[in-house]
């Protein structure tokens, strides 16, 4: 099982950009697909992005298609998030889980780290 810890939130202005940072345990972290989710105050969990085990394929969740976008660095077991253009609805933790298996089905997703906080003020 890979332990994975978030980092890189914090507080940013609407329209602002942030990157969070993924970081991976284990030596088997480029047979997985990797996703990220947040989940806001009162909200449930949300799937908002994805991408497979080498980085050929990704998925967006509609509300952040066009601003976001997921990488993945497989020689330093690392996996990003960088957000363009926020808007106070992204404020939310964010975490980053792993899976073996289609990385733009959310189900089965693991690993799950203790999330980093994002802010977004106007």
């Amino acid at each position: 099982q890979v332990h994975l810890v978030e980092s890189g939130g914090g507080l940013v202005q609407t329209g602002g950009s942030l990157k969070l940072t993924c970081a991976a345990s284990g030596r088997t972290f480029s047979r997985y697909s990797m996703g990220w989710f947040r989940q806001a105050p009162g909200k449930e969990r949300e799937f908002i992005a994805a991408i497979d085990w080498n980085g050929d394929n990704t998925y967006y969740s509609d509300s952040v298609k066009g601003r976001f976008t997921i990488s993945r660095d497989n020689a330093d077991n690392t996996v990003y998030l960088q957000m363009n253009s926020v808007l106070p609805e992204d404020t939310a933790v964010y975490y980053c889980a792993a899976k073996e298996g289609l990385y733009f089905v959310p189900s089965s997703y693991g690993g799950w780290g203790q999330g980093t906080q994002v802010t977004v003020f106007t």
